[in-house]
């Protein structure tokens, strides 16, 4: 199973721990080439719009990651395509495959936040059928030079050719935070599929990463993927695990909280989250390797890829957390 990293390059929303933008991408190139020297498999940027991240063009950052490695896989986590233009994620990310040598993937979405709708023009009332239709294009684009489209919510292509072309198929996967319809989708397209599981139980998961494998089935298409992408924190120590990630995690969710509706974030709800059952894959070397080799038994993951940057944690937990992630957690994921 491959393992790997998440993050949004989170820079808080000021006070204790936040750190600027330009601070933030430094320390985030730093992360990805210490993930590539210890053995993961892939690192994932996020795309937002908002004051408290820092990655709005993940294709950039992963092209200043791709100069600074040579082996690590590089995806967006997600690119949220349907404020997007298929077109041109296609050129960034076929571009991004020619500077990698072939490590280059795109993760689709359509967002968990809304704030890049009204910021390139695009109705909220039009959220599916956007993705839907822009979905169609971007994989119309993978498969032909030239391409003949035409569709509601942007301007037609007749004969029109697409450059540059990666040298081989550019790998499109479908990030889903757990409606059914967008699984049966990603199936039946034969995408592959990342699951988030940011909060709850992994297990009630397990519907959805069947219903996808039965609609890559019918699809009549070859097996696919699947990834889970959830919050955590590897440390020494479990007791450490705890003191270091609860405050930055803590803050975050608190404020992400008070936009949604949620209760905020308490020391009760933490230790309910990072129990056996929750979605927290946090704790030591050995309590993180035996949930993520759970949620490899449970839902039947090919992938899974820790975010322990929840808020602005500082950077050289972050970096102890990658290290122990592949010198200490990897080899136990593997035994098992």
């Amino acid at each position: 199973m491959e393992l790997g990293l998440t993050t949004f390059a989170e820079v808080g929303s000021g006070g204790t721990g936040a750190v600027s933008p330009r601070q933030r991408l430094k320390d985030l190139l730093e992360e990805v080439v210490l993930a590539e020297q210890v053995g993961l498999d892939v690192y994932g940027v996020g795309e937002h719009h908002r004051a408290d991240f820092a990655a709005s063009a993940p294709a950039v950052v992963l092209s200043a990651a791709a100069a600074r490695t040579s082996r690590i896989a590089l995806t967006s986590a997600v690119t949220v395509l349907s404020s997007d233009d298929p077109v041109r994620v296609f050129e960034e990310f076929a571009t991004l495959d020619l500077i990698s040598d072939g490590r280059a993937e795109v993760m689709a979405g359509r967002g968990s936040f809304t704030e890049s709708f009204p910021l390139f023009g695009y109705d909220l009332a039009d959220y599916d059928e956007l993705f839907v239709e822009k979905l169609g294009l971007l994989l119309a684009l993978r498969d032909s030079e030239t391409v003949n489209w035409s569709g509601r919510y942007r301007p037609a292509l007749t004969d029109q050719s697409v450059y540059p072309r990666p040298e081989r198929p550019l790998p499109i996967w479908v990030g889903v935070g757990g409606n059914p319809e967008s699984v049966a989708r990603a199936g039946l397209l034969g995408l592959p599929m990342a699951l988030a599981i940011i909060g709850g139980q992994p297990a009630r998961f397990a519907p959805l990463a069947d219903l996808h494998r039965r609609a890559v089935t019918e699809g009549g298409h070859a097996p696919q993927p699947i990834a889970v992408h959830a919050h955590g924190y590897v440390a020494d120590t479990e007791d450490r695990a705890v003191s270091e990630f609860y405050p930055s995690y803590a803050a975050a969710m608190t404020g992400l909280g008070r936009e949604r509706g949620w209760a905020p974030m308490n020391p009760q709800a933490f230790d309910g989250l990072r129990g056996p059952g929750g979605s927290l894959v946090l704790g030591n070397p050995e309590q993180v390797a035996e949930k993520i080799v759970g949620m490899r038994d449970t839902l039947g993951i090919e992938r899974f890829m820790l975010h322990p940057s929840v808020g602005p944690l500082p950077h050289d937990k972050v970096m102890r957390a990658i290290e122990l992630l592949g010198t200490k957690v990897a080899p136990l994921v593997e035994q098992a």
